[in-house]
């Protein structure tokens, strides 16, 4: 696991400055603490930072070919590399090492830029061709590991965090409307744009190609999960695929040099990693667990009793209120705003894991590629609703009413009637993005900043869900709130939240459940053996029933998440009056105060129940304070 950047410079003669490159890497070196790297020549420079992994002795980077003219520094690990590099050598290629790494460069001159079609793991790459002269970036097919780069006339210059784009001189800091809007949505930024203008993100499963004549080709998709289900298999069949494919991910997953571990909650996804993990590791597994003092958040007995049974070496830590000084840790690994508040223990649970082994299994994945999660129960009793109701009914009368009706937060989903009117009303794409929505309109506009608000004309954030949604099959909701997920959640959120907090830790985290192989299975898999009537992940808890205790199987899906409603009301009080509503706010350029003032006090005094949202802010105004308060003021538009 490693940080990559560089630089492309559209003068082929202009000779790139290696203290801007250390620069760079030196940003991201928390990334890869063990070596670092260069390739440097008119036009061109690559920077590397590594954690070590697989080949301790020989696997640094840059790694060329046999006569140098193919050079790549890359993030990740290729899970089949050993039966690609046979594959190779069976073709004349030479290898100098046993990395994994290596085997990109020779895939490379056999295949061009297809060969990423080949590459079964997690990354992101940049390979430079000497003799095309092309710089060729590439991402995994679910983002995984993350990519982000800057084009104007003169460069392009990439890194796999914001930070290293920044530390190249002359990269402007311009707040992206749309950007800041599609954080206070969803608590992220997701899609290809960032809260930064000019910076982007290359989206998971695409190859960009750049030149220096060509800095602005557009990038290329590879991959697109396709779903189809088999409605010929029997549950028997499926039961027998899902237990082979998990097993052979999870092996694969395993392999490397040092010592492997596993993050461990108690739910299932995590401990059906673990079941399988455990048996085969050649040591006792080690699992690591993170709790709270609030028993109603904490998961620690039932991932006490998955170690128990499968004899781990397990290891855990309470989370108090106290953790929320990590806030101003997290806005620097994380770049942009964050306001994913399970970001504080999955930090915790990455630093504990790192003090004891450099790499860990997660159970990442599980919920959309077999229907976990709570919300999609919700909204396919809507959806059932809905194909009931003729249009003009829900458009015309449910519509209005929603908007009329009086928002109710502190009731559980189900009671809250605002959002399901809102929902009916709307069509089942569109309704799911609103489901996703921390800040739904019109309070998200209220809140943005009116000079910002009045740059925003018709951007729709929602639009970023409603697209993959339509991907699947219309007479398949679940399907299309799983495409939407694995395109936007998965990759912005859950991803960037764990790949930033441990590779702040410097710690490597592996996802078995989230191996593209065994997501285009779980594609083919028929909606109702995810979704059986009420109970979600229906057919990998049949697979997992027999291996797992019956707390992890059968009790509901809680989730990784913070007691942030409560701690907003009393230990966190003070920080939020005097970083979001002190006169001289960070965050004051961005937001309304006088909207953000009346939300806090409904929230303190209990008439509602905003939590998600005002720590949303919160976060924003920690994040301008690092990254724009050092700056010239802000600029927008």
């Amino acid at each position: 696991m490693c940080g990559i950047a560089g630089v492309l410079y559209a003068d082929t003669d202009r000779l790139v400055d290696r203290a801007v490159l250390q620069a760079m890497g030196d940003s991201i070196a928390h990334r890869g603490p063990d070596a670092e790297g260069y390739w440097i020549e008119p036009g061109i420079g690559l920077v590397h930072r590594r954690l070590s992994i697989i080949d301790l002795a020989g696997g640094d980077q840059p790694i060329g070919n046999e006569d140098g003219s193919v050079q790549v520094v890359y993030n990740g690990e290729i899970y089949n590399y050993l039966e690609l590099r046979k594959d190779l050598e069976s073709r004349g290629h030479q290898f100098r090492t046993r990395s994994d790494t290596e085997v990109i460069v020779h895939l490379y001159e056999e295949m061009g830029e297809t060969f990423v079609d080949r590459l079964r793991g997690m990354f992101a790459i940049a390979l430079w061709d000497q003799r095309r002269r092309h710089l060729v970036l590439a991402r995994d097919r679910v983002g995984i590991k993350p990519l982000y780069f800057y084009r104007d006339s003169e460069r392009l210059v990439f890194g796999s965090e914001l930070k290293a784009i920044l530390a190249h001189p002359g990269i402007a800091r311009q707040i992206d409307p749309a950007g800041l809007e599609n954080y206070l949505a969803f608590g992220m930024v997701p899609g290809a744009g960032s809260i930064f203008q000019r910076i982007q993100k290359l989206p998971p499963a695409h190859v960009l190609v750049a030149s220096a004549s060509n800095l602005h080709r557009s990038p290329r998709r590879y991959w697109q999960l396709q779903f189809e289900p088999d409605d010929r298999t029997s549950v028997e069949e499926w039961l027998e695929r899902i237990d082979s494919a998990i097993a052979e991910s999870v092996r694969l997953h395993m392999i490397a040099d040092v010592p492997v571990g596993a993050f461990l909650s108690g739910g299932l996804d995590s401990s059906a990693v673990v079941a399988v993990s455990a048996p085969i590791s050649s040591q006792p597994l080690q699992t690591f667990s993170i709790g709270f003092r609030e028993e109603r958040f904490s998961e620690l007995p039932y991932a006490r009793a998955v170690a128990e049974q499968f004899q781990t070496r397990h290891v855990e830590e309470i989370v108090t209120p106290d953790a929320v000084a990590l806030l101003d840790d997290l806005t620097r690994y994380f770049d942009e705003p964050f306001a994913d508040s399970s970001a504080i223990p999955t930090f915790y649970v990455a630093r504990l894991a790192r003090r004891n082994v450099k790499v860990a299994l997660s159970g990442d994945g599980g919920d959309e590629a077999f229907g976990g999660y709570a919300r999609y129960g919700h909204d396919l009793r809507e959806a059932a609703v809905r194909r009931v109701l003729p249009r003009w009914l829900r458009r015309l009368v449910l519509g209005p009413l929603g908007r009329l009706w009086p928002k109710t937060d502190w009731l559980p989903r189900q009671l809250r009637a605002k959002t399901a009117l809102t929902n009916l009303s709307l069509d089942a794409d569109a309704a799911y993005a609103n489901t996703l929505s921390i800040c739904r309109p019109p309070l998200r506009r209220r809140l943005i900043a009116p000079d910002i608000a009045s740059q925003l004309n018709g951007h729709d954030p929602g639009r970023l869900v409603q697209e993959p949604y339509t991907t699947a099959p219309p007479d398949d909701p679940l399907a299309g709130m799983i495409a939407a997920d694995i395109a936007t959640v998965l990759p912005d959120d859950f991803l960037v939240k764990v790949d930033r907090a441990s590779m702040a830790n410097s710690l490597e985290v592996r996802p078995p459940l989230l191996d593209h192989q065994l997501l285009e299975l779980a594609a083919r898999i028929p909606s109702r053996f995810k979704m059986h009537g009420t109970e979600s992940k229906w057919i990998l808890k049949r697979c997992f029933e027999r291996r797992l205790p019956a707390t992890s199987v059968a009790r509901r899906k809680q989730g990784f998440e913070i007691p942030i409603d409560a701690w907003l009301r009393s230990p966190l009080r003070g920080m939020f009056e005097e970083t979001v509503l002190a006169s001289r706010s960070p965050a004051a350029d961005l937001i309304n105060p006088m909207e953000a003032q009346r939300l806090y006090r409904a929230h303190v005094a209990g008439v509602g129940r905003h939590g998600s949202v005002l720590w949303s802010l919160l976060v924003l105004a920690r994040w301008a304070e690092r990254y724009l308060a050092a700056t010239p003021p802000a600029k927008v538009g």
